[in-house]
C-alpha cells in the first residue's frame, strides 16, 4: 500500500533497504530456545576471541582484544547490553598473545625481530618489551603475571629426536605422526628488564598448552601434547626451580585428560577427564597447594570442547561440541546416531555431593556434578577442524556475561571458511524460550 502513493524511485529504495536489512548480520537477539540475550562484539568483517585460557580482558575489565585479519581489535565491554558495541582497530598486521595483567597494553610477538612487543589499548603506542636472543626462536610465549618474564617453549636445538611407536587407536595423520617422531623441545624464560635467558626444562615430548599462574609468577603450567590415551598429558613447572610435576595419573586403559586452565585464584588447574574415553566425562581440578581433587560429573550431551570458570569460582560453562567431538563416538570409535553432544553454550552450576569416607594413605577424590542451562543454540556452529572455529569461551570480569567466537551465520570466505566473530550472551534470562523470538 505504501508504495502505491510513492514514485518508482522511493519504492526502489524501499525494497533495496528491507534486503540489506534482512542480509544484514543480526548484532543484538535473544536466542529462541534458551530465552538468553546475545550481541555481536565483531565488526562484519568478522574478528575471533583470543583461546579459552589466553588474557583477553584489561585490568579494568571495561575492553576486550579480539583477533582479526585486520589487525588486533579492541571492543568497549563498559557499555555492553546498554548501547552497540564498539570495535576499534588498535593495530593492524598484528596478532595478540594476551592483554597485560597490569597495564592497558596487548602483547604481540614480532617474530622478523624475534622480538616481543607490546601496544597501549588506548593511545595505540607500541614500544618494545624484550629482544630474545638468537638462538630462543619460541612457538608459543606466556607472560607471568607481574610480568617480569616471559615464558617460552621451543625448539631444542640440542635436543635429539627420540622416535616412538604409535599406540593403537590413535589420532591418525600428520599429528601422530608428528609425535612419533619425537619433538625435542625445551621451556625458557627471558628476563624482560635485563633479557637473561634461562632454560628450565628439556624433553623428547611434544610440549604444548603454555600458561602463566594468574597470581603466582613462578607458576607455570604445560602439557604433553600427543594421543591423548597414551601420553601424560598435564604438568606444572616452576621458574624458581624444581622438576616438572604431573598433575595426573591414570588410572585405566584409554583414560584421557586435557585442556587444562587455572581457576582465577590460581590455586586450582582444571581439566576435562574421561575415564575412559567417550565413556564417562568429568570437569576434574586439582588444587596445587595440598593435591586436594575434586570431579564434577558431566552428562555426554554437556561435554565441551573447552570449559572455563567464572570470576568468583562459583560457576562454569562449556561450549559445546560438534558430530565430530570425542562424545559423538563410542568408546571403540563408532559414530553415534544421534550424536552423543550438544551443540550449545552451557552454564554450569556445581554442586557436591555430601558426605564422606576414610581411606587410609590417601585423601579421596571429592565428587560432584554439574546442573546445567543451555545459553546459545550452537546447531549452526561449524566445529570441525579444517573449516570451523573453536568457541573459546570466558567469563567477563564482572560475570555478567560469556563471551565466545562462533560462525553460525556467517558467510564462506574465498576459502570456504565460515568468517568467525565474537559473542556476549548475558547470563541473566530475558525471556521463556517457550516464548516467541526473532531468529537470528
Amino acid at each position: 500500500m505504501l508504495c502505491r502513493a510513492l514514485p518508482l524511485v522511493a519504492c526502489v529504495a524501499i525494497a533495496s533497504t528491507a534486503r540489506s536489512a534482512a542480509d544484514a548480520l543480526p548484532s543484538d537477539w535473544i536466542d529462541p530456545r534458551t530465552g538468553h540475550r546475545v550481541i555481536r562484539l565483531s565488526p562484519d568483517s568478522g574478528a575471533g576471541s583470543l583461546y579459552f585460557h589466553q588474557r583477553g580482558y584489561t585490568p579494568e575489565g571495561d575492553r576486550i582484544v579480539l583477533r582479526s585479519r585486520e589487525g588486533i581489535l579492541a571492543v568497549d565491554l563498559s557499555t555492553l547490553g546498554r548501547s552497540a558495541p564498539r570495535a576499534e582497530l588498535v593495530l593492524a598486521g598484528a596478532a595478540p598473545i594476551a592483554t597485560a595483567w597490569r597495564t592497558r597494553e596487548a602483547y604481540f610477538f614480532d617474530r622478523e625481530a624475534n622480538t616481543l612487543r607490546a601496544v597501549h589499548l588506548d593511545t595505540k603506542v607500541v614500544r618494545e618489551v624484550v629482544k630474545l636472543p638468537p638462538l630462543a626462536r619460541g612457538t608459543q610465549f606466556a607472560l607471568n603475571c607481574d610480568e617480569t618474564l616471559l615464558v617460552a617453549i621451543g625448539p631444542d636445538p640440542d635436543g635429539v629426536a627420540v622416535p616412538r611407536t604409535a599406540p593403537p587407536g590413535g589420532m591418525g595423520g600428520t599429528l601422530e605422526a608428528q609425535w612419533a617422531a619425537g619433538t625435542p623441545k625445551r621451556i625458557y624464560t627471558i628476563n624482560v628488564r635485563t633479557g637473561e635467558m634461562r632454560v628450565l626444562h628439556r624433553e623428547n615430548d611434544w610440549t604444548n598448552h603454555l600458561q602463566c599462574s594468574p597470581t603466582d609468577p613462578q607458576q607455570i603450567l604445560f602439557c604433553h601434547e600427543g594421543p591423548w590415551h597414551f601420553v601424560n598429558r598435564t604438568w606444572t613447572l616452576r621458574a624458581d626451580g624444581g622438576p616438572p610435576r604431573a598433575l595426573h595419573q591414570r588410572t585405566m586403559n584409554m583414560e584421557i585428560w586435557g585442556h587444562e586452565f587455572f581457576s582465577h585464584d590460581g590455586k586450582t588447574v582444571w581439566f576435562d577427564l574421561q575415564t575412559p574415553r567417550s565413556t564417562v566425562f568429568w570437569l576434574a581440578g586439582v588444587e596445587l597447594a595440598t593435591g586436594r581433587r575434586t570431579w564434577y560429573h558431566l552428562k555426554r550431551e554437556e561435554w565441551s570442547v573447552h570449559y572455563n570458570i567464572s570470576p568468583d569460582g562459583k560457576l562454569f560453562a562449556g561450549d559445546g561440541g560438534g558430530p565430530g567431538s570425542v562424545a559423538a563416538r563410542s568408546p571403540d570409535g563408532e559414530i553415534l546416531n544421534p550424536p552423543g553432544n550438544g551443540m550449545w553454550i552451557y552454564l554450569f552450576r556445581p554442586v557436591m555431593v555430601r558426605g564422606n569416607s576414610f581411606r587410609d594413605g590417601g585423601p579421596l577424590i571429592d565428587i560432584g556434578e554439574f546442573r546445567s542451562e543451555r545459553l546459545v543454540d550452537m546447531s549452526r556452529h561449524d566445529y570441525s577442524k579444517d573449516r570451523g572455529v573453536e568457541p573459546n569461551l570466558t567469563f567477563t570480569p564482572d560475570g555478567k556475561w560469556i563471551i565466545f567466537s562462533g560462525n553460525f551465520h556467517s558467510p564462506r570466505d574465498e576459502r570456504g571458511r565460515a568468517v568467525t566473530h565474537t559473542y556476549a550472551v548475558e547470563l541473566a534470562r530475558r525471556r521463556d524460550p517457550a516464548a516467541s523470538s526473532p531468529t537470528p
